[in-house]
């Protein structure tokens, strides 16, 4: 109850618009919007169990945290099962964080899992729980297999996943925006939004 209190606050004070002068924030409102045909990108599976429902309590490129981030947040409850939303090779755990909040100084603290998937874009999985991994770097995953236990760990205002994938290529850090597989069919997940993974 109290992270409903608190996630409706934040809402109200941050609202999920746009706020970002990034270029890559129009393309997403175009994607999110439906006014982008042709789409090829890849379609990810949710990162939580089949037949489970999130909600997303922070969007692409929103004003709370994600300023300069096509990132999104899953409100889920402390030891929630995460799960990996595309095959790949773990290339980086931490998962010694024990503090969270909404402090920057926890920053440092936030546990996390880093995916590198074949094609070389990678996929991050934040704020843990302390010993919250459960792979190592250098296993390979499979789509849907279990990785991690969400937790608060990093700043962090209240429990949640927090998920990005990225590339890293000639022209620096490049973020993706990135579709789901969903039981109301393939989307680009919108802030508010309950999301189930179909099972």
């Amino acid at each position: 109850m109290r992270t409903f209190f608190l996630f409706s606050f934040l809402s109200f004070i941050f609202p999920g618009c746009y706020s970002s002068n990034n270029p890559l924030s129009k393309q997403v409102r175009l994607l999110k919007d439906g006014n982008v045909t042709g789409d090829s990108s890849y379609v990810y599976a949710l990162p939580f169990a089949k037949g489970k429902s999130f909600r997303v309590v922070q969007g692409y490129f929103s004003q709370f945290s994600h300023r300069d981030r096509a990132a999104l947040d899953f409100n889920m409850k402390r030891g929630t099962e995460i799960y990996a939303v595309r095959a790949g090779i773990v290339i980086r755990v931490k998962e010694d964080g024990e503090r969270g909040g909404l402090n920057r100084k926890f920053r440092k603290d936030g546990n996390n899992i880093v995916i590198r998937h074949f094609d070389g874009s990678n996929a991050g999985y934040w704020h843990l729980q302390k010993d919250g991994a459960l792979v190592s770097v250098g296993d390979t995953v499979k789509e849907g297999q279990l990785i991690a236990l969400s937790g608060q760990t990093g700043y962090a205002a209240f429990p949640h996943l927090h998920f990005l994938v990225w590339k890293s290529g000639p022209e620096g850090w490049q973020q993706v925006p990135t579709r789901f597989k969903t039981s109301h069919g393939i989307k680009y997940l919108k802030f508010r939004g309950k999301y189930k993974n179909p099972g």
